[in-house]
């Protein structure tokens, strides 16, 4: 059996690997950004350009994976008790903005190349795509042996899944251009892609939105928590239950668990059996328990929270 200090320097170092993937797949996938956006830009398609976008995105979701684990070892300060880990959502919620701004932009530009198309040179096109393309792939795989046990970086893994998808549906536009002359497919492809970062960005603003307004978790059975909580020996209630999530990937739970009078002694007990629960059950793993909760109601398990009063007294 591992001690604890060789299971934490064990862990510091799959995280320190995983941190260096996710900067060399960002600086990567950063450089694909530009040579689609330049690439674009010199070549005439819109297609490129659209893709450059929703490269944008898996640059952001690479750094934002690495900058989850970095700010994950910042200690709390007095004044931001629970660190910085909420400027991930902020962040998120801040690009997606921008993403939906610049997708409409791409959507405007298609519209008009749609009615008017203009000349693409096909195999400089082709080129940059498929330049797109493979480096997609390494990062992909290069992330893939983490993917499986991380919730951040199956997220980034995912971002750079759907861009390879994009770089083939590039690569076929380019094709096509290539051989009937078809200057309407390059636009056409920019209203896919273009969908296809409208409905990531809108997910994205939605989910950030969700957190930010202390949502419950969404993979998160409130029904299912109170019964696991409810399951432990000694446990007689469970009341004024709140469940959110710090960032992403970090849940948080507070409640009021009423302790049957006979068992108040093994309280620690309880309360470490109810961790126990939460963590392999639910993914939470930052609780706060108040036992034996006077005066609350046995239905009362989700407590409307009380503003407080204002003080109408003034100095004179």
């Amino acid at each position: 059996m591992k001690s604890g200090a060789e299971h934490t320097h064990c862990a510091h170092g799959v995280d320190t690997e995983i941190k260096g993937r996710l900067k060399v797949s960002a600086a990567l996938t950063a450089v694909i950004f530009i040579v689609e956006l330049v690439g674009g830009y010199l070549f005439n398609s819109l297609a490129l350009i659209s893709d450059a976008a929703h490269v944008f995105m898996d640059v952001l979701a690479l750094s934002l994976s690495w900058f989850a684990l970095y700010i994950s070892e910042l200690p709390p300060t007095e004044k931001r008790t629970y660190g910085l880990h909420r400027v991930e959502v902020f962040v998120s919620f801040i690009n997606s903005s921008v993403l939906i701004l610049l997708t409409a932009f791409i959507f405007y530009k298609a519209y008009q190349r749609l009615m008017a198309p203009q000349e693409v040179e096909s195999v400089g096109m082709l080129t940059v795509a498929v330049v797109g393309l493979v480096v997609n792939l390494v990062v992909a795989f290069w992330l893939m042996r983490y993917a499986h046990s991380d919730l951040n970086v199956k997220s980034a893994y995912l971002h750079v899944v759907g861009d390879a998808v994009a770089s083939v549906g590039v690569i076929a536009g380019g094709v096509v251009i290539y051989f009937t002359g078809w200057y309407a497919v390059d636009p056409l492809i920019s209203f896919a892609i273009g969908a296809i970062i409208m409905a990531g960005s809108c997910n994205i603003m939605k989910e950030s939105a969700h957190i930010l307004l202390e949502g419950v978790p969404r993979d998160i059975d409130l029904n299912a928590v109170v019964e696991d909580m409810k399951a432990v020996a000694g446990v007689g209630g469970v009341h004024s239950l709140h469940v959110w999530s710090i960032c992403h990937s970090v849940y948080a739970l507070s409640a009021h668990v009423d302790i049957e009078p006979l068992q108040r002694p093994r309280m620690g007990e309880i309360f470490s059996g109810i961790n126990e629960a939460l963590a392999q059950n639910h993914h939470i793993f930052y609780t706060t328990l108040q036992a034996e909760c006077s005066g609350c109601d046995q239905n009362d398990i989700f407590r409307k929270i009380a503003h407080k009063e204002r003080n109408h007294n003034h100095l004179h």
